[in-house]
């Protein structure tokens, strides 16, 4: 049986430390990007456990540098992304990926438009895309649309659906429930037991993976759901947050927020209510994103692995170009719980 391969021999393997290691896989601050490059480079040729799947990625791109296969890959996205958002590094990482096996990235804005009348970017021609990758393109309709386009496409997260697999694609997913069920059962094994969730559970999959996962969690670790503490919110306007907020004769213990940029409306409206109530009532955010480690207290979240998302991404991407009949396939990457002060006891 092969060894499994540890962060420590990566470390030995390089003669750098653990904790640098860590940080690159991890996609923390504080080290050089070149540094992460070469860190995570080493920890898939010795198949470490995060990048185990991709270890068919190299013949792949090794084949296509050889025959010098050129395509276009086109992005469709339906926002801008900033700094602070989770698809910021994805994309970057994508980009510098594909352009080293010789293809092109061009990236395509959907607009409200565009989502309505189910039409295609203006600019954007099919004959002249090897594959489309979707990142928030969250309209179920829009998204049937694109997968009925007769070529490979990626989604990047999709449209929420209870009954029936998101879209007729392959579907990259960051694991959306095995941290949520950690921390519940370790909010609930310390005595707070009143638990709520923010966040429009319908806006997209994930956020209805992390709904779910709460719900099952909560009732598995023996918590009290209560329907008042659950509030779909996600237009980001605090007027619509502390309307909803407003009406809650007494918080819950907790809240689990769909996302970082919900949570820390929360404490923003928290904080403008009664500053003792950040105190009180604990916040856990998604994505661990810059905010969630600038603000006040600093915001416990659950971090994604961007980088490993998009080596998934080019993996995906690249053997449905080779196979484009074969079944659709779902991958989810691993998430990390990151505790800080805004869920201590």
């Amino acid at each position: 049986m092969n060894k499994k391969v540890t962060i420590q021999d990566i470390a030995d393997a390089l003669g750098i430390s653990r904790n640098t290691v860590s940080k690159a896989i991890n996609n923390s601050d504080g080290i050089s990007e070149q540094t992460k490059e070469k860190v995570l480079q080493k920890a898939i040729e010795m198949g470490y456990k995060q990048f185990s799947y991709i270890s068919s990625l190299a013949s792949i791109m090794s084949e296509e540098t050889e025959t010098e296969i050129k395509g276009n890959i086109s992005l469709f996205i339906t926002s801008y992304v900033t700094y602070s958002h989770f698809a910021s590094a994805l994309i970057d990482k994508i980009h510098k990926e594909i352009t080293d096996i010789g293809y092109t990235l061009t990236i395509y804005r959907v607009s409200k438009d565009n989502i309505r009348d189910l039409t295609l970017p203006k600019s954007f021609l099919k004959e002249n895309t090897q594959a489309i990758l979707c990142i928030e393109i969250f309209d179920a309709a829009y998204a049937d649309m694109i997968c009925g386009l007769n070529m490979p496409v990626l989604f990047v997260d999709g449209p929420a659906r209870r009954n029936e697999r998101s879209v007729q694609a392959d579907l990259l997913m960051m694991d959306n429930t095995s941290e949520i069920t950690r921390f519940v059962n370790l909010m609930v094994s310390g005595g707070l037991k009143k638990i709520g969730f923010i966040g429009d559970y319908e806006h997209c999959q994930s956020f209805w993976e992390r709904y779910i996962s709460y719900r099952m969690a909560l009732a598995e670790a023996g918590g009290e759901f209560d329907e008042r503490f659950v509030i779909k919110y996600f237009d980001r306007v605090l007027d619509n947050l502390a309307e909803k907020l407003e009406v809650l004769e007494e918080m819950p213990d907790v809240f689990i927020c769909a996302n970082d940029f919900v949570a820390t409306d929360v404490m923003r409206f928290l904080s403008m209510k009664d500053e003792g109530l950040l105190k009180k009532v604990r916040i856990l955010g998604f994505d661990d994103s810059h905010e969630s480690r600038i603000v006040y207290p600093p915001l416990s979240t659950v971090h994604i692995h961007s980088q490993v998302m998009a080596f998934s991404a080019l993996h995906l991407l690249m053997t449905r170009i080779k196979e484009p009949t074969m079944e659709y396939r779902t991958i989810y990457v691993a998430t990390d719980l990151v505790l800080r002060e805004s869920t201590e006891f």
